[in-house]
């Protein structure tokens, strides 16, 4: 799997900083979406009213396993840029060939538990040499704006999977 991680934040002082710290663990950022007013909801007004989201994915495959420790460290960052309140949301994920898997720490019907208070979910799906979402996926999404960033992660995983299969 190829990992990646959905960064809100409200300045690019706090993307640079909330990027050194995942490059610390994570390693060089591979690529980068182009930055996306985050405008379709308020649901993280609480950190800003004027959000930003951008996806940054990492090089190599890694075990999707590690789903809910990538998670509980996206968590600890977001502790750590706390102004008083915490300055960025990391949402950490993978993409494969077929999908968009996110992580979470809210329950819903579609998401599936794995342990330590963290959830999965399918948030998008690769079908018909396409990005398509759900009715329970967010409306950026949805949009279509994150599609060319996930073309070039899948394509890279397809590129990483192949001479994986060949050695």
């Amino acid at each position: 799997m190829k990992r990646i991680a959905g960064i809100l934040y409200p300045d690019d002082k706090f993307l640079a900083w909330s990027v050194e710290r995942l490059t610390e663990i994570w390693g060089e950022p591979e690529f980068f979406s182009d930055p996306v007013p985050f405008d379709k909801t308020n649901y993280y007004d609480d950190i800003s009213p004027n959000l930003t989201r951008i996806f940054v994915s990492f090089p190599g495959l890694v075990n999707a396993g590690g789903l809910a420790d990538w998670k509980h460290q996206a968590i600890d960052i977001e502790a750590l840029s706390r102004k008083p309140v915490r300055a960025v949301n990391i949402d950490p994920g993978y993409i494969d060939g077929a999908r968009l898997i996110l992580a979470s720490t809210k329950d819903h019907a579609h998401r599936i538990y794995l342990r330590d208070g963290i959830f999965a979910e399918v948030t998008m799906r690769y079908r018909f040499k396409r990005w398509t979402s759900f009715d329970y996926t967010f409306p950026d999404f949805a949009s279509g704006v994150y599609d060319e960033f996930l073309s070039r992660v899948r394509k890279s995983w397809l590129s990483l999977s192949k001479i994986l299969a060949c050695s």
